[in-house]
Order: structure tokens, then C-alpha cells, then sequence
């Protein structure tokens, strides 16, 4: 993608919102972190392993166990960057402080 269809992208959907979210895999292994202004739609794409290649699909990180919502895409997308410098203990305990069990958020979200 260039840089002028990411920006004409990102000017279209800074309406919208946006949302940080954290999956992990069933041995919680890994931890993944997004950024989205459609969280449903992106959680189907990791679902269903649109992209074969992708780390989600590689690890099977499909359980979403942490997520927050934002009024502008570019605040998500700053939050992203912040979450993703931490070490994972740090993120572990963001993710405790909301979902102590580590349920899977999808029932709820693709409720939306």
C-alpha cells in the first residue's frame, strides 16, 4: 500500500473511532496487538485465517482477551504503539486488570 492510499485510508476512517485489542492462542503463547476502526470485521479476518501468512494465522492467536475503544483511529493507533513496547508481564496485567480468566471476547463483540 503507498503511502498516499494508507493516508487517504486512514483520513476516511478517523471518523469512525477505533480500537486496540489483544489476542492470544488456547496455550497463551503469544500475544498479539491490533489496531482497527472495525473490530467485528478484524476479528472474522483473524477468525477465519483470511491471511494464511499472517502471525495470528501461524500461531492460531484467535481468542481476543483484551480490547479498548477510542473516538478517533489515531488515538487507537498511538495507544498500539505504547501497548507494544511494554514486556509481556506488563501486558498480562493489562489484560488481568479487565479479563482476570482471559475469556474470549468474541461472543460479546460480535454482538455489535
Amino acid at each position: 500500500m503507498t503511502k498516499l492510499t494508507w493516508k487517504l485510508l486512514l483520513f476516511l476512517t478517523m471518523e469512525r473511532g477505533g480500537y486496540i485489542y489483544i489476542l492470544t492462542n488456547v496455550n497463551r503463547s503469544v500475544l498479539y496487538i491490533g489496531v482497527t476502526s472495525d473490530l467485528v470485521f478484524r476479528l472474522i479476518e483473524h477468525r477465519e485465517k483470511v491471511h494464511s501468512q499472517s502471525f495470528t494465522a501461524k500461531y492460531n492467536a484467535i481468542i481476543c482477551v483484551y480490547y479498548e475503544t477510542f473516538t478517533d483511529i489515531v488515538a487507537a493507533i498511538e495507544r498500539e504503539k505504547e501497548i507494544k513496547k511494554w514486556r509481556r508481564e506488563k501486558k498480562e496485567q493489562l489484560i488481568n486488570t479487565v479479563n482476570p480468566s482471559w475469556k474470549d471476547f468474541w461472543n460479546e463483540v460480535k454482538e455489535w
